[in-house]
């Protein structure tokens, strides 16, 4: 993935967050996606984007 199609895709993500806080599903799924993309690819996964999953996962398991 190219670095301005992950910014893309981040900045989508935390947009997605504050505005449609009723689809983190899908935010989550998506994050999952891209995470797993740049691990195919041998790129680190920034520190925050495993933040950002964390808190997903915390937020989505008080929802259940």
């Amino acid at each position: 993935m190219a670095f301005d199609d992950l910014d893309a895709e981040i900045s989508y993500l935390m947009n997605a967050m504050e505005e449609q806080p009723e689809d983190l599903h899908e935010v989550e799924f998506r994050l999952r996606q891209m995470i797993s993309g740049m691990r195919a690819e041998g790129l680190p996964v920034p520190e925050s984007l495993i933040d950002l999953e964390a808190e997903l996962d915390r937020l989505l398991s008080k929802k259940r």
